[in-house]
């Protein structure tokens, strides 16, 4: 029974994800009864189990694991805040009495360029920070492997890659992926707990189908509500990929959440940069946003706009969640950063290599949103682009073509990992009544 306890708190996760935030006692209790009879199931059929894993050896899963925190941090190193900064207090004690050399401080909220992943995401302290660094073994090694023994870690890249490439009714070799050696002490700091199932005297055992229920009749209700969300997604990522890129928006989402006509009250959203100084006048903020309006199709960030600006612009504001899916497209500069979002739900079973090139990708479409706003963010090494005049818009202009085709391939990977994660988590006919599920327009989308 030991063993079996030790793996509810995998389940908890899941009972945690029902909406609303707050369930039943008899919901939860039914939810661990059911997750009691399944790992009896488990632990009575381990022998079996490991027939279909494929297994990673420890000193390979480890490698990959140490070279996924070493990329993470050195994209994120510019933006991380020194061990004795306020908000590494906990940290200071932990390190002391450890002697750790953990890297993983607190993002500096106050750094225009990193603070969008704590104020966007939530990616708050170093629980955030770790949370980028865990490492998680691609679910592409179910689709790929010709063997159930990974033997390099260049083989382990090699077949993790199939996840990022849409496939149509590919085989999976397997049903689970198997991290020898693995131990309660690596959750946390190096893999995921969520989704992980201790096997005794083995590791730790991932499988997307076993976590979303596929193939079990008795969560049938908990599948289909656990796959509309990556449907949505899923539907998004290819309106995006589809769409008309807009080429005149010139990044003016910020400078709308700083419009103030003469007479209005102070933007609300003013309070996020408050910070940094503006580098132009009021006067030439209000000239700008107000010179031929606001093409912004970019859902949340109209969230933020000052409220004499939604007027101003030519998609409509406020908009609804829906919206996205006939809004959303290419060469917008916040839905790129959204693609970390989009990454961070397929968490445990996404793929390392993919959530480096996302994280690359939202970091350098930041850049270019800070360097386009109306602040002075040069203390933080970044310059500008002077979108109040004909130059800076038509220099705006090229650097998000070139961000476009350079963010492409990326959200193409995203889309692979989605339809494969659905497609090897969840039956067919959960997925059908999942879309039934879908706001309107993402439904007339997936039928066109």
């Amino acid at each position: 029974l030991i063993p079996i306890i030790r793996r509810i708190p995998t389940i908890e996760y899941r009972s945690m994800a029902w909406p609303g935030g707050s369930h039943s006692i008899i919901k939860h209790l039914l939810s661990c009864v059911i997750l009691v009879s399944s790992l009896c199931n488990v632990h009575g059929s381990m022998t079996s189990a490991h027939q279909t894993a494929i297994r990673i050896p420890s000193k390979i899963w480890r490698a990959a694991a140490s070279q996924h925190q070493e990329k993470i941090h050195s994209l994120l190193k510019p933006g991380l805040t020194p061990l004795d900064h306020p908000l590494n207090v906990g940290l200071r004690k932990q390190y002391k009495k450890e002697n750790s050399k953990d890297w993983a401080t607190a993002l500096d909220p106050k750094n225009p360029i990193y603070n969008f992943l704590i104020e966007y995401y939530g990616l708050k302290g170093a629980k955030g920070v770790r949370k980028l660094c865990r490492w998680s073994p691609s679910p592409g090694l179910l689709m790929q492997c010709q063997s159930n023994n990974i033997e390099t870690v260049d083989q382990l890249h090699e077949f993790s890659a199939a996840y990022t490439q849409e496939t149509i009714d590919a085989p999976t070799m397997y049903d689970s992926i198997l991290l020898e050696g693995a131990e309660e002490n690596d959750f946390g700091s190096t893999i995921h707990l969520r989704g992980a199932t201790v096997v005794d005297g083995e590791g730790v055992l991932y499988s997307p189908a076993a976590f979303y229920g596929k193939g079990d009749p008795s969560r049938r209700e908990d599948s289909i509500r656990l796959s509309s969300p990556f449907l949505w997604y899923q539907s998004i990522l290819q309106q995006t990929l589809k769409a008309d890129p807009i080429l005149h928006c010139y990044g003016l989402h910020e400078w709308a959440m700083q419009y103030q006509p003469e007479g209005a009250p102070t933007p609300p959203s003013g309070k996020y940069q408050a910070h940094l100084p503006l580098r132009v006048s009021r006067e030439v903020i209000n000239e700008t946003v107000g010179r031929k309006g606001v093409s912004c199709t970019h859902v949340d960030a109209l969230r933020f706009f000052a409220e004499d600006a939604l007027p101003l612009n030519k998609f409509g504001g406020p908009l609804k969640r829906d919206d996205q899916i006939k809004l959303e497209q290419p060469a917008c500069v916040h839905a790129h950063m959204d693609l970390l979002k989009l990454a961070l739900k397929l968490t445990p079973f996404g793929d390392a290599q993919l959530l480096q090139s996302v994280l690359e990708a939202a970091l350098e479409a930041r850049k270019l949103d800070v360097a386009a706003s109306p602040y002075d963010a040069s203390a933080y090494g970044v310059g500008v682009v002077p979108i109040d005049t004909p130059e800076g818009r038509s220099q705006y202009r090229e650097d998000q073509i070139k961000l476009m085709k350079r963010v492409e391939p990326v959200r193409k990977n995203l889309l692979g990992a989605y339809s494969n994660l659905l497609r090897i988590a969840f039956d067919g006919s959960i997925l059908e009544l999942g879309k039934t599920r879908l706001p309107s327009k993402s439904k007339q989308a997936q039928v066109a």
